[in-house]
């Protein structure tokens, strides 16, 4: 089915808009109209939990090609705090960053900090990792601490659950989200007609539900009722097996309205970010191509090369030829091996540099493939390579 642009009641004008449907699968081209600028769709984001991507300036991820990084409002709030950072500017000004920004709102720490969080219909208690100070947390101030760090898209705080929990939990994390959903969007549509604040960013809800169609189905519908610019999907990519993860990604997207955005939390090796695009959705984050750099693994197009291995003492080749990143450019596999062993920070650096371009190129891609009707056949010949080469 055909997109158009849309127009919700809450003053958000295009949005999002889609240029391309591929005619073999649900992938699609569109273009987010943010506060910092468009942003081209498919689209992986950089994860910079701390306001920074690690090892990187802010100008070089840019640099790349990346003009809309993740943030996470929970360490945000933690430390430095939203005072020092309202203080600072903002988010934008405080970490030097002109694109856009989206701020995830803690949910996930809810769901990974487990042992230090306590959940009622209410919000979320919870003690800091840092210090073990108690904070509370609503879906209301959620909102308006998302909105006092300026992000472009702020998420509604939700409840994720593992793979293993039982019905019963399911059904009443799926049952809080949506209401807190429905407060944080309340807020939302507050502070946009209130008349008094300049604050634009875009709220998505997220759709929860565990792996149970039907709750899944309801999480979906009660999200869609809410009308708001964006939808992410939550509660994949968590400890799933490979083939639950890829039937409940078509399951819930196919729930999802196709004027608004599609966001699938926490993707980011090639495998998953095909899947997600075939499946119609648009927007995906990580911190793998990062967090692989700084174990001395490379993203190449035959696979993960580490360059740690002894067969790269003396390989006077780049991680990868035809590579336009610094590291390819100018070093050797040798030479960021020696980094790597003798563990020089420039040697992860070198990698974060490879492998958010190796991310910036796969989606400039996949993108070009959709717009020329070829993305099956794209992600045919792509995964054959990349998965082959992991193997040997």
């Amino acid at each position: 089915m055909n997109s158009t642009n849309h127009t919700t009641n809450d003053g958000i004008h295009d949005l999002f808009s889609v240029s391309t449907n591929d005619r073999e699968s649900a992938a699609r081209c569109g273009t987010l109209n943010l506060p910092h600028g468009k942003i081209e769709t498919p689209v992986f984001m950089p994860v910079g939990t701390q306001s920074s991507v690690k090892g990187l300036l802010h100008r070089d991820v840019s640099d790349i090609g990346f003009s809309l990084i993740l943030s996470n409002t929970y360490h945000l709030f933690l430390r430095p705090g939203i005072e020092v950072i309202q203080r600072c500017g903002g988010l934008h000004r405080f970490c030097a960053w002109d694109g856009n920004i989206l701020t995830d709102s803690g949910g996930y720490q809810v769901f990974s900090l487990a042992a230090f969080r306590k959940i009622s219909d209410d919000g979320v208690t919870f003690r800091s990792h840092i210090d073990g100070q108690t904070f509370h947390l609503t879906p209301e101030t959620v909102f308006a601490i998302q909105r006092d760090l300026g992000s472009d898209v702020q998420m509604a705080l939700d409840v994720c659950t593992a793979p293993d929990v039982s019905r019963k939990e399911a059904e009443s994390a799926c049952r809080i989200t949506t209401a807190w959903a429905r407060r944080a969007a309340a807020s939302w549509r507050a502070d946009r007609e209130s008349g008094t604040s300049s604050y634009r960013g875009a709220l998505f809800g997220i759709v929860q539900g565990n792996f149970y169609e039907d709750l899944r189905t309801r999480s979906a519908e009660d999200i869609c009722e809410l009308d708001l610019p964006g939808i992410a999907i939550g509660g994949l990519s968590v400890g799933e097996s490979p083939e639950q993860f890829e039937h409940f990604l078509k399951f819930t997207t196919q729930k999802l309205p196709s004027h608004t955005p599609r966001y699938v939390m926490g993707i980011g090796t090639p495998d998953y970010i095909f899947a997600a695009v075939e499946a119609g959705i648009d927007m995906f984050d990580c911190v793998f191509p990062t967090r692989t750099a700084r174990t001395g693994a490379a993203m190449v197009p035959d696979g993960r090369l580490v360059l740690t291995h002894a067969k790269h003492t003396d390989s006077t080749i780049p991680i990868e030829d035809g590579c336009p990143c610094i590291a390819c450019r100018s070093y050797s596999r040798a030479y960021i091996r020696h980094l790597l062993k003798a563990d020089e920070m420039l040697g992860p650096i070198l990698l974060t540099f490879h492998n958010l371009t190796f991310m910036a190129r796969l989606l400039e891609s996949i993108r070009a493939s959709i717009r020329a009707g070829r993305f099956l056949l794209f992600k045919r010949e792509f995964l054959h390579r990349y998965l082959t080469g992991h193997r040997r």
